[in-house]
């Protein structure tokens, strides 16, 4: 089995923080990724959190790093 195989993905670190415009200190609530991967794409989302973009236009590249950061907090 490979070890740390995260590590070796080329995965850019807080690209949704940036895309979503919240600060790395906070931490993105799982409701928020939730209503991201279940919207349909194009579709606007309005963002519960007090900080960050108010109204967020979902893509698939946004779902898509949604989806992983919602797995990986499972981890």
């Amino acid at each position: 089995m490979i070890k740390k195989w995260i590590q070796k993905t080329k995965m850019k670190k807080g690209a949704l923080h940036r895309q979503l415009e919240v600060s790395k200190e906070k931490n993105i609530p799982m409701n928020l990724l939730n209503k991201i991967i279940s919207a349909k794409i194009g579709e606007k989302i309005k963002n519960p959190l007090k900080t960050g973009q108010k109204t967020i236009k979902i893509t698939i590249l946004l779902k898509k790093r949604a989806n992983l950061a919602k797995n990986l907090k499972k981890i």
